[in-house]
């Protein structure tokens, strides 16, 4: 099981991911976030391959491929919070924490 916390920036909002897989592929996904734009992308990625998610064609996974279908803005950090979530749900990745300092 992997929890991961997203303060998404600017616009304020926060996301909480938990990811639990049995098979080291098949992760579930339970997102919870306050941002009115993620309703229906939370539906449709309730379950994903980890395998397909890891790739760098973004085309093979759900997260990145739907991304752009229901959510608008491109510098967003919660599809890699949950990519994060699914690599170290299914043992791809050793939970460490992730940073973006952004600064003027």
């Amino acid at each position: 099981m992997a929890k991961v916390e997203v303060d998404a920036g600017a616009c304020g909002f926060k996301v909480e991911i938990d990811a639990v897989c049995e098979d080291m592929q098949h992760v579930k996904l339970g997102i919870k976030t306050d941002c009115p734009n993620f309703p229906k992308f939370i539906d449709e990625i309730k379950e994903v391959d980890a395998f397909q998610e890891i790739e760098p064609d973004t085309k093979k996974g759900k997260i990145l491929s739907l991304w752009p279908k229901y959510l608008h803005c491109a510098a967003c950090p919660v599809p890699s919070g949950i990519i994060k979530a699914v690599e170290v749900a299914a043992g791809l990745a050793l939970p460490k924490d992730v940073s973006i300092k952004v600064s003027q």
